[in-house]
């Protein structure tokens, strides 16, 4: 179920990825303070806004899931929020190179949108262990239900609480005070925003294929196991006459 249209999907994503990489190095100019650094934008921050969104679709699944009480919505949970985790590590990690080569420092703590997003992705964090910590599998996927809706609902609270507050250093996207980006980087920018979107799909529509691809697999590897026949149902062996009682 899962599988169906990955192939196209790969396809799609792979060749916008691509057509992001050649507008980004070859299309958008160089930014007139910070030069070919600032390229590292393109990447970062439609990271960053993908990863936050695929946060929030995890707790719709697991609204479905609640709702429901139907696996395979705990499953696109699990896997919306694991791909989250995934790209915020990216996310920081490309921060840092960026914020390092542009204002001489790996992290900038007076920044709100720094912060806020480092505060978003040690809460996810907390996700493996508050959902590995419970043994039943119901109950597990209950209480992880729970989190994700509640960590949800703080995603864009505090997005807009970073809105509101006063950035030092970190760049506004779609600001229209200063004029926002010029068309190039805009249209640059929006491609590679399509990219990495369809890249979170693709993966995370992987994922759930081989989880049911593998889940598949061991319920078949149970069912043939308790076909088999035990010790005492072994048939006799060639030649052995065998007499009723």
């Amino acid at each position: 179920m899962y599988g169906k249209g990955l192939k196209p999907l790969s396809i799609a994503t792979v060749a916008t990825v691509a057509l992001s990489l050649i507008l980004v190095f070859y299309y958008a100019p160089l930014d007139a303070d910070q030069g070919f650094v600032q390229k590292i934008f393109y990447i970062h921050v439609p990271l960053a806004i993908v990863a936050l969104i695929g946060f929030m679709v995890g707790g719709i699944h697991a609204v479905r899931h609640l709702r429901t009480g139907e696996r395979r919505h705990d499953a696109r949970s699990y896997v919306s929020i694991h791909l989250s985790i995934i790209f915020g590590t990216v996310v920081l990690i490309t921060g840092a190179i960026w914020a390092r080569a542009a204002w001489g420092k790996w992290w900038v703590w007076e920044e709100p949108t720094l912060v806020s997003f480092l505060i978003v992705f040690l809460l996810y964090a907390t996700y493996y262990p508050f959902r590995y910590a419970v043994e039943d599998p119901e109950r597990q996927a209950r209480y992880a239900s729970v989190f994700a809706i509640t960590a949800a609902v703080f995603v864009p609270l505090n997005f807009m609480a970073v809105r509101m507050a006063d950035s030092l250093v970190h760049p506004r996207v779609f600001a229209t005070a200063d004029g926002g980006l010029p068309s190039s980087m805009l249209l640059t920018f929006l491609v590679s925003f399509v990219a990495m979107a369809l890249l979170w799909v693709t993966l995370v529509k992987f994922e759930l294929t081989a989880k049911n691809a593998a889940a598949q697999l061991s319920r078949l590897r149970r069912a043939l196991e308790s076909s088999e026949p035990g010790p005492s149902q072994a048939r006799p062996a060639a030649g052995v006459v065998t007499c009723p009682d």
